[in-house]
This record gives structure tokens, sequence and C-alpha cells, in this order.
């Protein structure tokens, strides 16, 4: 008698005396790198042979291999779960690891009874584990005590895990950048590590061709303690930060670059140096937008405005949706979904940023803005998720699958992006628009990678802006 495993919301066991010698169960699983990762997180075996693939490429097996384990864990979940189940008391187990086993594997776990001892209770089976070849990879014999008394309980309902390496994510996003002209970028006083690690890796990676504007004995002495080549890359010599950030605007204004990106100086040096230079101004307000990668969310977030302006007007937030508009333009979105974030969902002249938000959605109803669906004023809850908007009645094209966040003002967007980032574990990059060119705005917390990503989308604000 053979049966076969599957999902159900209940959980029921076989008794010792419905067990038969010969009868069998099987489960059936295809591994994934989660797999891996998540094994190694809970068992804290991080083997490299399992979890480096620069590693495990050059050992016999030529590839990262599943922990021999997982097999076990495999058979445990079946003699836990379904066969004996619920009651059933593990004595006893041995494993022959026969072949190796790599993601993309699909396990089929075979238990099958062989014996059975009616004074003890006890069962002996027989386990098999063979891969999509049919090949066996895992066998042994699992010893239990089966349950004398039927059970049948409700399935358990655990917590979604959600695996996610921020550095590996924005790595992978800039790696699909990769193949395009890299874009002349004025790197504005990259005196410490990070800003000057940052920008050479980017432009390692083609996205920029770097200019470093900044006091060169420092440059060269931050490179020499990093380990870092200033090899072939041009260097400005300037006398201090606001001289560095005044030349670097220069740059910008004569078009001799297309884009600017902050270094090791306080971003008031940069932005003060920005606005006085009237060739970089556009009838457009400027304002910056986080890109963020949020595990829980299956897409990337644009969050809008939480760094550059305070409390914006009705006429600042149009031009803030704008900028916003064009960066989700820049990065494929072909019309993104934006969320006008408020305290509420509904209209109400005592929060005014709900009276803003509807006016905006008018706007773009009016053709005012254009090239994105606009809704709001939406809470944070209703914006990202689905469920929420249906629990609350609103039938909204924006509602549960925002592309854009935009907050009521700097304070809100500013809890929101360290929330997000801190307690979600979300990456980000950001950006700021509406000047003549984008400026990759990155904080003094931000790793090289966080840098790197951070030019990586100015530099495709600055394509777009060219095409």
């Amino acid at each position: 008698m053979s049966e076969s495993l599957h999902a159900s919301d209940l959980i029921e066991n076989v008794t010792y005396d419905e067990l038969q010698v010969g009868q069998s169960a099987t489960l059936r699983r295809t591994l994934s790198n989660a797999d891996i990762q998540a094994f190694a997180l809970v068992s804290g075996d991080v083997n490299p042979a399992h979890v480096d693939p620069a590693y495990a490429n050059g050992t016999r097996f030529h590839g990262v291999i599943v922990h021999g384990m997982f097999a076990g864990a495999l058979i445990s979940t079946v003699l836990g779960t379904e066969f004996p189940g619920p009651g059933t008391i593990y004595m006893s187990q041995t494993l022959k690891f026969e072949r190796p086993v790599r993601v993309g594997d699909t396990l089929t776990v075979t238990l099958t009874v062989r014996s059975k001892d009616d004074a003890h209770h006890n069962v002996v089976l027989d386990c098999v584990v063979n891969n999509q070849a049919g090949e066996e990879v895992v066998s042994g014999e699992a010893l239990v005590k089966a349950p004398k008394d039927k059970v049948v309980r409700p399935r358990a309902i655990l917590p979604t895990m959600h695996l996610f390496d921020p550095e590996a994510r924005l790595q992978a996003w800039i790696a699909s950048l990769a193949g395009g002209e890299p874009v002349r970028c004025a790197v504005v006083h990259p005196c410490d590590d990070g800003s000057l690690r940052g920008a050479l890796e980017a432009a390692q990676h083609g996205l920029i061709v770097p200019v470093l504007v900044g006091p060169r004995a420092r440059i060269e002495a931050v490179a020499a303690a990093g380990g870092l080549s200033l090899e072939g890359v041009e260097l400005r010599d300037s006398a201090h930060s606001h001289d560095s950030a005044a030349q670097a605007v220069a740059l910008a204004a004569d078009g001799q670059v297309a884009m600017l990106m902050k270094g090791s100086l306080h971003t008031d040096e940069l932005m003060e140096a920005v606005l006085a230079e009237h060739r970089l101004r556009t009838e457009r307000r400027m304002s910056h937008v986080f890109r963020f990668e949020v595990p829980a969310y299956p897409k990337p977030l644009l969050v809008t405005d939480a760094a550059l302006n305070i409390a914006p007007d009705l006429a600042a937030k149009a031009d803030i949706v704008r900028n916003a508009i064009d960066l989700a333009h820049a990065l494929g979105v072909a019309q993104p979904k934006v969320a006008i974030l408020s305290a509420v969902e509904t209209v109400t002249p005592r929060i005014p940023s709900t009276v803003e938000a509807a006016a905006l959605c008018k706007m773009a109803d009016r053709g005012q803005i254009t090239g994105a669906l606009l809704d709001g004023p939406l809470a944070f809850d209703n914006a990202i998720s689905a469920e929420a908007a249906r629990i609350k009645g609103i039938a909204s094209p924006v509602a549960g699958q925002a592309d854009i966040l935009m907050v009521p003002d700097l304070e809100a967007g500013n809890m929101l992006a360290k929330q997000l980032e801190y307690l979600a574990g979300a990456a980000s990059c950001g950006v700021v628009l509406g000047a003549r060119v984008p400026i990759a705005l990155t904080s003094r917390a931000d790793t090289a990678a966080s840098r790197m990503a951070s030019a990586a989308l100015a530099m495709l604000a600055a394509r777009s802006a060219q095409a």
C-alpha cells in the first residue's frame, strides 16, 4: 500500500494497529537555495561547501551541495506529521549518504514498514531518498514507537520566513544594468573609505566614469589606506568641502559631467552649491527619492520625499510626484502606481494632507500630472496591502500594489524610510531629481554597496534625461 503526502488543513496519524508490514508513504520536495540558507540559519551549520559558492566550486563536488542532514529532516517530517504521525516517538535513526544533493534536485522520501514489535509498539521503517533521476542519495533505517491512539489535529499555521540579503539584492540589481554606456559623474569630496570605494566600484561595474573632486592628498591617503587604486581616474584638487561642492557643481553646469554623487561632505553643503548655480535649476522643484528593496514586498518601492522638502505645499508636492514618476519610468515601470499617503484614507479638512492628496489625484485626472496612476489619500496599510484595502472596502488600482509612496512631509518620510531599513531589513539607495543633472545623495552610514546603488539610480535617471 502506498500513500502520497499532500497539503491539508488537518494532520492525521496512522496508529500502530493500522500499520501493516510493507505499507509506505512518500514525500516529494524540490530544493532551493533558500532551503539551504534556512537550514544553515537554524542549525548554525555554515560549512562553506553549503553556503560559499566560490569555495564549493573548488571541491570535488564542483558546486554547492545541500546539507546531508536536510534529507534526514525530511524523513523526520514524514514520521512526525504523516506516517505514523502525531504521537510517534523517535527512537533511533541510521543514515547512509550515497550521492550529493544539489539546488534544484527533487527528492522523493519513501518510508516503508519493515517490522512491528507488538510487545512494545515499536516499528522499524526502511528510509530511502531518491533524486529526480531515480538515483538513491540517502538510505537508512528508523526505529519509532508508533502511536496507540488516533490523533486528528488542525495543521499548524507558521509565520512565513523571509530570507533576504540586502547586499546580494543590490548587487543583483546593479549587475542587471551592465552593458550600457557609463555616465560621466563628479564625485564630490570622497574623503572617506565608503564614499571613495562606492564610487570606484560603480566605475568598475561600468555605471559611471568618475571625476573625483576633493583635496588630492586626503583622497590619495584614503585610497592607500583602503588598498584602492586611483590609476586612470581623473582627480580635481580642491581646498576643502565647500570648494569641492562648488567645483563639482560648475562641472555639471558646464556640461562636463551628467550627474553628481555626494561623498563625505554634509548634504547641506552640496545642495546649497546646487541651488546657488542658476544653470542647474529647472521649473521643477528638486526632491529626493529613495528606492527600497523590502523583504516582505514583491517589488522595488520608491519613497518620496524623505530628505529634502520639509513641509511641501500642493505645488511642491505635484513636482515631487512628477520627479518620482520620471524615475519609475527610468527604472522600466511604464505606468507606476502612486499611493499618496496620509494617516487615513478618507478626505477630511482636519487633516490637510488628505485634502492635498485628493487635489493631486484630480490634477492627474485633468492631465496636470501624467504617466502614472494616482490614488489618495491612502493609509500606509492599504497602500501596500491588498488584504487591508479589501477589509476596508477600498476599490483601487493602486491600493495594495503601489510602486511609489508619497509621504505628506519630510518628518513622516524620514521615519518611514528608517523604519523600512532598520526594522524591515530593507536595502536602500537614493537620488535627488529636478535639477539639470541627477544627484546621487548618500548617507554617511551607507555601505559602499548602497553608495554604488545610489550611483546606479542616478545613472539611470541621467541616461533617461539624455534619451
